[in-house]
């Protein structure tokens, strides 16, 4: 068994934030025949809570940590918690494509507790917000720049993303990587002010979607043949990202000594670590990941939390999938105030969609054009009827029937103009809900053809004066 590296997450200022896991996974792992002793185990202090810190920063102090370990083995595991998950991420990418700046220390197991990979709702709030929720650690403001990292719909959060879903699979070469997710919030830390704490779908912190890697990139484009002169057709292309092992752990949240998954130390999340470190090759990995697969769907069948002393109904936990939508052109131009919007069924029609399947929608602040849309996938799916587990006789939630196929519309601001965009919508045998899937994202780009009249740009052989202050547009140009 390799040195073990616990890495925290953000806004941490004590390592006593790992609580009794890193003693118990030792534990747990001895008694399952892993030779981890004391002495291999490491502890990360970094800092997220500085306005100049960056993620490059984090990363080059993380690779300098590590070249002072003098590793007998030149290898190591890993184990993080929220944030810690991206900034090693970051690391493997700045180590493979950067080789000669980096340590050639080889990380065999990284396993991600509640990782906030494509981020977290929560950041959109502003750190003054932020320090005052229970949720967060001590009342500990986050740095700025780790937090425009972790806003949703991040440059830098979909660059490592998109990086990871059109690369190789890292098991091929003998990397393993293992996410661990909390599957509801702990309603004791519930802030009625910010109704993202008790989110369902996520860990109070951290939506399960954003933290599993099991990722598409899909993109509605328009092909050359389905360019019209009122309206254009989007077809759909979609790229799937390598397989992960993906867990849901019932009952962890985020945070907190009762129910954090790293803190609470529970022995469903110890023993889970330590199932991930005893894979050693990738027929092991697959057969981990169908092992969580079927346990993932005995958790989403057990679906209902009955009401509490916390909260006055009960709640229906439903699969979530996360849409980081951009919408631009073929030339990269942003489209600013562009609609988007869903249909349902084979008519396309905007008043079927299902009741409720849109349940957040929340804009970058830096880039307005990137939206992350938080959809209820069973609704969309069609689910049955949901009893009360207490009262089986009494519903819950009645049969709610799929509309699919599910399409897009895309008004442009500009319908006119030199330089427009014209309508665009899927085609009629398009089903959008295939770029979907529960617990996951998706990053969807919407590409319009930039549609350049010929009065941009005229020759003429009249040499007299001549006034093209409001010029005609004509045709629009081929090409």
């Amino acid at each position: 068994m390799p040195v073990l590296v616990f890495v925290h997450g953000w806004s941490v200022t004590s390592t006593a934030t790992y609580g009794a896991m890193p003693q118990r996974v030792q534990e747990a792992a001895a008694a399952a025949g892993l030779p981890l002793a004391i002495h291999d185990l490491w502890l990360s202090e970094y800092v997220s809570f500085n306005d100049a810190v960056t993620m490059a920063d984090l990363v080059r102090a993380f690779d300098h940590a590590l070249r002072d370990l003098h590793l007998s083995t030149a290898s190591f595991a890993c184990v993080t918690h929220s944030t810690g998950g991206p900034v090693v991420r970051e690391w493997l990418r700045a180590q493979r494509d950067r080789p000669g700046r980096h340590s050639t220390i080889r990380l065999s197991h990284l396993v991600m507790l509640a990782p906030a990979n494509f981020g977290s709702a929560l950041a959109k709030l502003g750190k003054g917000a932020l320090g005052r929720l229970k949720a967060w650690w001590n009342g500990v403001e986050p740095g700025q720049r780790i937090l425009d990292w972790l806003e949703l719909g991040s440059a830098a959060s979909l660059s490592l993303n998109l990086d990871h879903i059109h690369g190789n699979d890292p098991a091929s070469r003998g990397q393993f990587l293992f996410v661990l997710m909390g599957d509801r919030p702990d309603r004791s830390l519930y802030d009625h002010l910010n109704s993202y704490t008790g989110e369902d779908g996520s860990d109070g912190v951290v939506r399960i979607a954003a933290a599993n890697l099991n990722a598409r990139h899909a993109v509605l484009s328009v092909p050359d043949n389905r360019r019209g002169a009122a309206a254009d057709t989007l077809s759909l292309g979609m790229q799937r990202g390598p397989r992960c092992a993906f867990k849901l752990v019932a009952g962890a949240s985020h945070s907190g000594g009762e129910q954090g998954i790293l803190a609470a130390a529970a022995p469903a999340t110890v023993q889970a670590i330590v199932r991930c470190l005893q894979v050693g090759e990738a027929a092991g990995y697959a057969a981990l990941c169908d092992a969580f697969d079927r346990e993932n769907a005995v958790r989403d069948a057990d679906k209902v939390e009955p009401a509490s002393a916390y909260t006055s109904r009960p709640h229906i936990h439903d699969p979530r999938s996360m849409l980081i939508l951009r919408l631009a052109d073929e030339a990269g131009e942003p489209l600013t105030g562009a609609g988007f919007l869903f249909t349902a069924g084979p008519e396309a029609s905007l008043d079927q969609l299902p009741a409720g399947f849109l349940g957040d929608r929340q804009a970058n602040t830096t880039d307005p054009c990137t939206i992350a849309l938080y959809l209820n996938y069973a609704l969309l799916a069609g689910d049955a009827r949901v009893p009360d587990p207490d009262h089986p006789r009494r519903t819950l939630r009645p049969v709610v029937a799929s509309r699919r196929p599910y399409g897009a519309r895309v008004q442009p601001m500009d319908l006119a103009g030199l330089v427009q965009h014209a309508l665009a919508a899927t085609a009629r045998d398009e089903d959008l809900f295939a770029m979907l899937g529960p617990h996951q994202t998706t990053v969807l780009d919407v590409v319009l053809p930039r549609h350049i009249h010929e009065g941009v740009f005229r020759l003429t052989r009249d040499l007299a004066p001549h006034d093209f202050r409001h010029p005609v547009p004509g045709a629009v140009i081929g090409g």
